[in-house]
């Protein structure tokens, strides 16, 4: 069963997450995980750049070591930066101690290989949307943790990109934190989804912003 918009009452009984930005404005907050990734960023990167749309791209750890090149394309070209874990843990699977690490691990070479500097509560993303109470419990001081209300399945090869697409847009409101993925699995959707969402909402008169700590 595919979950493409997160309920009301999911948001009510986990308030401490991030879910949406509370807007009336005609505002998306568009997010991509599990890059950077050679080919594939890029080409988010170059479809959002026409619309001047602003995205936050919640990285991997071992992908930033791999590929910093396209790390610090996406800070300048003004987008926002979040941590995905070093190695994209399962955090109901990792014990406490070993997940807070890989989370450490991961914003170290975030800011060793940036060109400047990153927000001063960092933004982080579990990977899955799985995360403990007692891992978010000793994470709440020092990052901004990060949700969604519309997750596309962009990653799902049995989902159709028209089906995709269509149930993208239904479920995206003002102040929607949007889940895409740039990453290899995702890319062939992605290629036609993204810049048909992108144009839909553009002529809507949507803009389209990074996540900020100043948002909540």
């Amino acid at each position: 069963m595919r979950f493409f918009k997160t309920a009301w009452w999911v948001r009510q009984v986990l308030p401490q997450y991030t879910w949406k930005v509370n807007t009336q404005d005609p505002v998306i907050f568009l997010t991509f995980d599990d890059g950077p990734i050679p080919e594939v960023t890029e080409y988010v990167l170059e479809q959002l750049e026409p619309y001047q749309a602003k995205a936050t791209f919640f990285c991997v750890g071992d992908n930033v070591r791999k590929h910093p090149e396209i790390y610090n394309q996406v800070i300048a070209a003004g987008h926002q930066v979040g941590n995905h874990t070093y190695h994209h843990l399962n955090g109901w699977k990792t014990e406490d101690t070993a997940y807070l690490a890989n989370i450490a691990q991961c914003q170290e070479i975030m800011t060793d290989r940036t060109q400047t500097s990153l927000p001063s509560k960092p933004l982080f993303r579990p990977p899955y949307g799985k995360i403990r109470k007692n891992q978010m419990k000793q994470l709440s001081s020092d990052y901004q943790v990060i949700m969604w209300d519309v997750l596309t399945y962009d990653f799902d090869a049995q989902l159709s990109p028209e089906r995709c697409l269509e149930k993208a847009i239904a479920h995206t409101t003002a102040g929607s934190i949007v889940v895409f993925h740039d990453s290899v699995k995702s890319i062939e959707k992605l290629k036609w989804v993204l810049p048909r969402y992108l144009q839909h909402f553009a002529e809507k008169g949507f803009t389209f912003k990074a996540i900020e700590s100043t948002n909540f």
